[in-house]
Formats: C-alpha cells, sequence, structure tokens
C-alpha cells in the first residue's frame, strides 16, 4: 500500500491510496480532480474509487469533474450526507476492497458534518494501517461543530478514532498543525511533547514540507480533544466530564487568535 499526498486549493489534502500489486488506486477528497488523475498518470495506476469525507465542496466538488475524466469511477460517500456525485453511498462498518490486499473500513464520524465518514484502509501484513480523517481529526485538532454536537465529536474522536491501533497513520483534510500546536499548548502548557510537535512543524512548513501523517499514538499524547478523558486536561479547562471538556476546548479554539 502507496499513499501519496497531493496538496490542493488552499491548505487542503487529496491522497491517492495505491494498491501496488494491482496498479489501481483510490482518490481520497479529489478536490482539484486533474491534479489527482495526473499523479495517478504518473504513477502508472488506474483511478477506480473516490472515497469521500463529507459533502463539503472543497472536499466533494471535484467529484462530478472526476467522473467526467474516468467515467467508471466509483463515488463513495456517506449515506446520510448528501455528497455530490455519489454512486455508492456507504454506513458504518461498511467494506470496500481496493485489489486482493487493500480492504477499506467505513467508520461513520458525525458533528462536522452528520454523515462524515473517516476511511480505515488495512493493508498485507506488516503494514501500518491508515486512516483518513477528513475534517472530524486534524493533527493536534478537530474540526468545527457545523452540524453535530460535543457528544457526537467526543464519540467520533475518543471512541471511534481513539480506539484504532495506536501506530495508525492518520491523514487529515487540511493543512492546520502548526496553528492547532500553538493553541494545544494553551490548553496544556506544560505538555513537553505538544512543543517538540510544534518546533517540528514549524520546521516542516519552514522547509515547504507537510505535517501528515500524524499517528493515532501521536495524537493521543498531544491532541487536546483526544486528550478529554485525562482528569488532568478536564481540570486545567474547568470542565468535570470528557464531553464537558471537549465542548469547552472547542470553544475556546473558535475565538482564538494566534499570536504573530
Amino acid at each position: 500500500m502507496k499513499i501519496l499526498h497531493i496538496p490542493c486549493l488552499e491548505d487542503n489534502y487529496s491522497y491517492l491510496v495505491i494498491n501496488e500489486k494491482t496498479k489501481e488506486a483510490a482518490a481520497v477528497d479529489p478536490a482539484e480532480p486533474h491534479k489527482v488523475f495526473r499523479a495517478a498518470q504518473e504513477n502508472g495506476v488506474h483511478l477506480k474509487l473516490v472515497l469521500t469525507t463529507h459533502h463539503h465542496w472543497d472536499h466533494a466538488g471535484g467529484n462530478d469533474k472526476i467522473k467526467q475524466i474516468v467515467p467508471a469511477i466509483k463515488v463513495y460517500g456517506g449515506s446520510v450526507d448528501n455528497v455530490r456525485g455519489c454512486t455508492n453511498k456507504v454506513e458504518n462498518g461498511d467494506r470496500i476492497p481496493l485489489g486482493d490486499e487493500i480492504s477499506i473500513l467505513c467508520l461513520h464520524t458525525p458533528c462536522h458534518t452528520q454523515g462524515h465518514i473517516s476511511y480505515y484502509v488495512t493493508g498485507k501484513d506488516g503494514e501500518d494501517p491508515a486512516v483518513f480523517t477528513g475534517d472530524t481529526l486534524f493533527i493536534a485538532g478537530c474540526g468545527k461543530f457545523f452540524e453535530g454536537t460535543a457528544e457526537q465529536m467526543y464519540q467520533s474522536l475518543c471512541v471511534t478514532l481513539g480506539s484504532l491501533p495506536k501506530p495508525t497513520r492518520v491523514f487529515c483534510g487540511h493543512e492546520y498543525t502548526e496553528k492547532n500546536f500553538q493553541f494545544a499548548i494553551t490548553v496544556e502548557p506544560d505538555n513537553e511533547k505538544i512543543r517538540q510537535k510544534l518546533a517540528w512543524a514549524q520546521q516542516q512548513r519552514r522547509s515547504g514540507l507537510p505535517t501528515i501523517p500524524s499517528t493515532i499514538g501521536e495524537e493521543l499524547e498531544t491532541n487536546p480533544f483526544m486528550r478529554v478523558d485525562l482528569p488532568d486536561v478536564q481540570r486545567k479547562v474547568g470542565c468535570k466530564s470528557p464531553v464537558e471538556a471537549i465542548r469547552e476546548i472547542r470553544q475556546r479554539k473558535d475565538t482564538w487568535k494566534p499570536t504573530a
């Protein structure tokens, strides 16, 4: 299993998941279809699937065009998310094959949108799995609660995604990492791992490099939204439950402004 990231629009990431044995590929959120198709051509692979995380235009807006470029392509999206160009609606627990070695498990991770799907991808034995989290889980952050509740985001982040194997690589929908770590320090000023990851992210961006992927294990150590089960984090934000804490941290993030 090979994964390519493709920067799109202002700060979005699209991805190609490639079965190197069969030369088949799945495109995740191909917001700029020509870019994604060109990357597939350059790697000598055939686009078979589109995996749409949610209905927002900067994730699903390229679906109609990619269907014109590759008429036989299947476009997957959440059953309740009204995904543009969707040909195959998916529910939590559905599995999609990509060749004979790669399996894609659909995980319903609602809140940012009600039908948001994260795609958990496993390859052959010995390969670390990957999860494509769209705008539910970012590195050191999470998406805004546009269509859902704090209870839903807690379930999506801390239960559904948080229970994946710790080596699972996290590929999110946007390059928001540097600002997310700047905010995370305001929640946990004594968390040295956050400070280390911020310095690393700043260096990556200065060098014009991406900060993806993270891992589920790293997120559990440095992402304040995935650490709300910890009494110390709840105490730091003046809360007494994980759901209360995730709501409070999101409200703080919504009004936070990074320092220059």
